[in-house]
């Protein structure tokens, strides 16, 4: 091909895409990712879901509010769990105290596909009968058929001084 040729080429090319207006562009922007709806009462259920879980006694039932790729920050444990096995080796110990979550305080935020739910949280351990107070915090994401877990930190509330 001359020179001319592919010049010519590439300024109808250009032209072409500087001539589709400025709007279509931006709106096919918006509407490449879908939001999955959710409002503030849905994420305060996604907690309960999970809560719920933990009153079956089985790890398993808990790891379903979980994404496989995620993050466990426990209240009761110092290691990191990431892992399918290291999530349920912790909520092998977790359950066996029968504990029961209710949630103190809480601030939802709400965005694209993601929802986070932070706040303070106490548990009733069934077999002892002690209150254990928690600051917490949920990211949950859509995987396109649910909302699940991505990261769940939960650490003690430190005793004032």
């Amino acid at each position: 091909m001359s020179k001319k040729i592919i010049v010519l080429l590439g300024v109808v090319a250009l032209t072409a895409c500087t001539t589709q207006p400025r709007q279509e562009r931006h709106a096919a922007v918006q509407t490449s990712e879908r939001c999955a709806p959710i409002d503030e009462a849905s994420v305060a259920a996604l907690f309960e879901r999970w809560n719920t879980s933990l009153q079956t006694g089985q790890p398993e039932e808990v790891l379903e509010n979980y994404a496989e790729r995620s993050i466990l920050l426990p209240t009761l444990s110092g290691v990191n769990r990431i892992s399918r096995a290291e999530k349920e080796d912790y909520f092998e110990h977790f359950l066996a105290t029968r504990p029961q979550g209710k949630v103190t305080e809480r601030q939802i935020t709400l965005g694209c596909n993601m929802a986070v739910d932070s706040g303070s949280y106490t548990f009733h351990m069934g077999n002892s009968g002690e209150d254990v107070k928690a600051r917490y915090t949920y990211t949950y994401q859509w995987d396109g058929k649910q909302w699940l877990i991505v990261s769940h930190h939960s650490s003690l509330v430190p005793r004032d001084k």
